[in-house]
């Protein structure tokens, strides 16, 4: 027997037997406040991404030199030729009158594109367990925040050296590594059950949509006003969204000024007494045995292996072996994060509704869209290595790779929230901060896989980044759960179901 929220109370009940709060009960969600609130977390992740995958771009503006070119003999004759008209131009890009280059190597690239994952890695378990604890809105603004009050500072970091820039970059991942559990602590509070899907995805998938944006734009303005404007007008720009974020967003339902009874309640009561804080204290050993939880760190892990392979190196790919002009470039990279936040958003309601019509149980709902997710994207990968120096199959195929991966945005990636509501900010925590650890080591693989520029290194990258993305889909295929652990059961909901029980053996 299930409680009134929807949840079961045992593992040995079938899910597509749990009862769930009806939709015609539900006030409607057009100009909510749970869609402004997923409004809001949309452009903070936009805004969040711009601020991550800028520096991708501008480092080809910010380097005046690649390293040495091999000699004639040497492997690069398999690198792709330079388009017509660029046989004679120079390898450096040109900035405005004014604007400093840097001569750093592959190498030195690479760590800087990985070093926002060190700090990042630091914040995300505290995040997600103080943000369970008070409610995450504090911890979501302040993370954009504090994020785009160092990005300004990029341009002199670069100035200083490269370990300045590299110090630079880790604390603002430090910063930023709070928001994504803090906003998974929120949604524990805010979102039905029926509407999990389609209001996690809608404000998860601004990533997307910033990758989207900034990608080109970041190439436009290099061109026009040089690189150390896209990090003043990033900056700036996840400011402005921070004042906006802690004017209208409150923790809790129960706390905000502006919400309607009617909606108000039917939040709290289809949540029920998950939708509370979880104190000071959580079952860490249970947390640490459950293999459904394990299952969601692995599959992440290998998800975000190729996610961010090419989050953080596709604009060099772009560059170095397809030779794109800078504004192509940013473009064509930003192509593959428009398929994946429509994807992602459309998954959302598409998830919801299976589950909501009971079409499958929300385990099968979650291992389906990761399935669906995970391997189109593997395949498209390998076939991107194999295509040589095709600049249309390799922009198709790099771009239905991480379109269709877009997909499992609605499986393994909210999947704490199902096995564990009360605790699914400091989940989220644990199975990003693993997750980000390929945020830290794809860059520097990729690094040292291409040091000579080849199509050969970078098939390696490619192939590398499938293998793994088909692992985690087998492994979620086989481990993966959507059923709320007994481990995340609050004793209100033990007792209800206890007294249920009673009652029907009584009867």
């Amino acid at each position: 027997m299930a409680p009134p929220n929807g949840y079961p109370v045992s593992s040995d009940k079938s899910e597509d037997s749990e009862p769930l709060i009806e939709t015609n009960a539900a006030p409607p969600q057009c100009c909510s406040v749970r869609l402004n609130l997923a409004v809001l977390m949309f452009f903070g992740f936009s805004v969040v991404y711009a601020l991550r995958v800028n520096l991708s771009v501008a480092m080809v503006a910010m380097v005046n030199t690649t390293e040495p070119r091999p000699a004639p003999n040497s492997s690069v004759v398999h690198a792709c030729p330079l388009p017509s008209g660029m046989e004679n131009s120079s390898d450096a890009f040109q900035q405005p009158k004014g604007i400093p280059q840097y001569p750093w190597d592959s190498e030195t690239q690479g760590w800087l594109l990985g070093a926002f994952f060190f700090g990042y890695l630091c914040t995300q378990i505290p995040g997600g367990y103080l943000s369970g604890h008070y409610g995450g809105s504090v911890f979501l603004g302040l993370g954009v925040l504090g994020t785009a009050a160092l990005t300004l500072l990029t341009p002199l970091a670069a100035q200083l050296g490269s370990y300045w820039l590299f110090a630079l970059r880790a604390l603002e991942g430090f910063g930023e590594g709070v928001t994504f559990p803090a906003m998974m602590a929120m949604w524990a509070r805010w979102a039905p059950p029926l509407e999990r899907s389609r209001l996690m995805t809608m404000s998860g998938s601004g990533a997307n949509f910033g990758a989207f944006l900034a990608l080109p734009l970041t190439g436009y303005i290099c061109q026009t006003l040089g690189w150390p404007a896209v990090f003043y007008i990033c900056g700036g720009a996840g400011c402005l969204w921070a004042v906006f974020w802690f004017s209208f967003v409150s923790n809790d339902p129960r706390t905000h000024r502006r919400i309607s009874d009617e909606e108000r309640d039917y939040i709290i009561n289809s949540i029920g007494p998950q939708g509370t804080g979880h104190g000071w204290s959580v079952p860490l050993l249970p947390m640490l045995l459950s293999v459904p939880l394990w299952a969601i760190i692995i599959t992440q892990m290998c998800a975000n292996w190729s996610y961010y392979t090419l989050l953080t190196s596709l604009p060099t790919y772009m560059d170095n072996i397809l030779h794109f002009d800078l504004k192509s470039n940013g473009f064509l990279s930003a192509l593959p994060y428009l398929g994946a936040w429509l994807f992602s958003t459309l998954s959302g309601f598409l998830a919801d509704l299976l589950i909501e019509r009971r079409v499958f149980s929300v385990t099968n709902v979650r291992k389906l869209f990761t399935v669906a997710g995970l391997l189109p994207a593997a395949a498209f990968l390998m076939a991107v290595s194999y295509v040589g120096c095709s600049h249309t199959l390799t922009v198709t195929f790099l771009t239905l790779s991480t379109t269709i991966g877009g997909t499992s945005a609605s499986g393994v990636f909210i999947n704490q929230i199902d096995i564990a509501p009360r605790y699914a900010g400091f989940l989220l925590g644990i199975t990003n901060t693993f997750g980000t650890i390929p945020g830290v080591l794809a860059p520097i693989a990729t690094g040292y896989f291409t040091e000579d520029h080849t199509l050969a290194g970078w098939r390696k990258v490619f192939w590398m980044a499938a293998g793994i993305n088909f692992s985690g889909a087998l492994v979620y295929t086989v481990l993966g759960s959507g059923k709320i652990q007994t481990w995340a059961i609050t004793e209100e909901e033990r007792a209800e179901a206890e007294r249920r029980a009673s009652r029907s053996i009584s009867t």
